[in-house]
């Protein structure tokens, strides 16, 4: 299950107008991600989702399937500089 944060964005891109299709840069991601967030606010994209798995469940599971891929692709985490550094040592 994605985190919080993960999910917050995952619904930002579902409301956007980016389209899976366009296999947008990481840069477009993250423009649409903030575009979104200005225009609804968070509470707002949430609201969105949840009118569009009401009216059309098949496509917006699809949609959300692909907005979280693309969050957690876009968004990886990386291991903190001490961790990184630690392993280098150690191997």
């Amino acid at each position: 299950m994605p985190d919080v944060l993960v999910a917050a964005r995952a619904e930002a891109l579902f409301v956007s107008c980016v389209q899976s299709s366009e296999s947008p840069a990481p840069v477009e991601v993250r423009k649409a991600i903030a575009e979104s967030f200005a225009r609804f606010g968070s509470r707002g994209c949430a609201t969105c989702v949840a009118g569009e798995f009401g009216d059309h469940p098949e496509m917006a599971v699809a949609r959300m399937r692909w907005a979280i891929a693309t969050v957690t692709a876009v968004y990886r985490r990386r291991r903190p500089r001490s961790l990184r550094s630690l392993t280098t040592c150690i191997s």
